[in-house]
Order: C-alpha cells, then sequence, then structure tokens
C-alpha cells in the first residue's frame, strides 16, 4: 500500500529532476531573467517559481511534439501551460533562446508566430493575426526587441531588432531596426537618434505627434520674431 511517505518523496524527486532539467536545458532564459529582472534572487526562486520561464519550458517540448506531428498533446500542453502560468503561447510558434517574459499573465503568442533571440515581452502583450486566413499571419520579431506592456502586434509583419515597442501600442505595419514605436495606431518616433536600452523605460518615451506639435510650435516662433 503506498504511503504519504512514498507519495511525498516522488514529489521531491519530480522536483529535483524539473530543476536540473531546467537548469541545463535553459541556461541562456535564466541568464535572461537576472539580466533583465531586477527581482530575481536566486537561482532556484527563478526556476520554480517564475510563470515566464515555465511557459517557455512547456512550449519547447509542446513544439517539438507539434513539428513532428503529434496530435491533440501539443494543444494540450499548451493549454495546460496557460492554465498555470496566464501565458498562451501556441505550439507552433517559433520561439528564440533567451526570451524572457515578465509578469506574464495575458501574454498570447499565435500559431505562425516567429521570436528572434533576447526578446523581453511583459504583460499583456498580444503577437496577433488578422482575420481568418489561413498560412502565415502572425508577427515577426527580431533578435533584441523589448515589447512592452499591453502592446499588440497584430498580422503578417515584422518588427525589426533592436526596436522597443511602448506600453500600449497597437502595431500593423512592418517597423525598421532600431525603432521605437507607441500608440494606437503605431507610429515611429526617434529617442534622440538612440537604441532604446532593454530595461524598457515607460517614462520617457517620447511621442511623435507630441514631437510634431513641438517642432511646429517653435517654428511658429521663430516667424513671429522674425515679423517684429
Amino acid at each position: 500500500m503506498i504511503c504519504l511517505f512514498d507519495v511525498f518523496l516522488f514529489l521531491i524527486i519530480i522536483v529535483l529532476l524539473w530543476i536540473v532539467l531546467v537548469l541545463i536545458a535553459f541556461r541562456k532564459e535564466i541568464a535572461a531573467v537576472f539580466e533583465r529582472d531586477p527581482a530575481a534572487r536566486s537561482y532556484l526562486e527563478v526556476v520554480l517559481l517564475y510563470s515566464g520561464l515555465h511557459a517557455i519550458v512547456i512550449h519547447r517540448i509542446s513544439h517539438a511534439l507539434f513539428k513532428v506531428k503529434i496530435p491533440l498533446v501539443p494543444r494540450f500542453l499548451s493549454q495546460l501551460g496557460r492554465f498555470l502560468t496566464g501565458i498562451e503561447i501556441h505550439p507552433g510558434a517559433e520561439i528564440g533562446e533567451g526570451l524572457f517574459i515578465d509578469h506574464g499573465m495575458g501574454v498570447v503568442i499565435g500559431e505562425t508566430s516567429v521570436v528572434g533571440k533576447n526578446v523581453t515581452l511583459y504583460q499583456g502583450v498580444t503577437l496577433g493575426g488578422t482575420g481568418k486566413e489561413k498560412g502565415k499571419r502572425h508577427p515577426n520579431i527580431a533578435d533584441n526587441v523589448v515589447i512592452g506592456t499591453g502592446a499588440k502586434i497584430l498580422g503578417n509583419i515584422t518588427i525589426g531588432e533592436n526596436s522597443y515597442i511602448g506600453a500600449n501600442a497597437v502595431v500593423v505595419k512592418d517597423v525598421p531596426p532600431d525603432s521605437t514605436v507607441v500608440g494606437v495606431p503605431g507610429r515611429i518616433t526617434k529617442q534622440d537618434g538612440k537604441k532604446m536600452e532593454t530595461t524598457l523605460d515607460h517614462i520617457h518615451v517620447l511621442d511623435p505627434i507630441k514631437q510634431s506639435l513641438e517642432e511646429l510650435e517653435a517654428r511658429l516662433s521663430e516667424l513671429e520674431k522674425k515679423v517684429k
């Protein structure tokens, strides 16, 4: 007869195997957590308690099964991951190394999405499709892109490398590399000609409309001075 001690021992073994597996197979993802999240305290905390890392681990398994065309199981694992973490990643999505999902509740990554290396996603990000067309219908996210809280990237578009998508932006067109995008719909703005840091400064993102109005006001002031 199985006793409580045997069950407890089995659970301990499962947890230890999980820790070893994640530490070995997901070194870059763990490194990304420590690099981009100042709240990370220890390897044990990250491996056991970070839902973004858990979602990536589950996706890697479901994606491998999806590629060899095993029916039902990949989607089941995807939904299990959604239930456990609040993050939904379709098993068909291609995810590069070093992905960091911070406070990931509500993140959705669609079937034909392609996510590059060292990408950062924050809470509520959607990489979604538009319409009901078949085939490639989700975005391509290049390397080193940061996508802020609540941003929506929709359709078969490409976000260029080193770009930054501001919080709650809605992007429906291609974005060139080293760009900053804010607003609804998303508009490209410059950050003093410099690439945004991956620390994701939500406060100091420039609004292109505000920039244009300020430039127009400055020109009007110059014209008024000349008239006087």
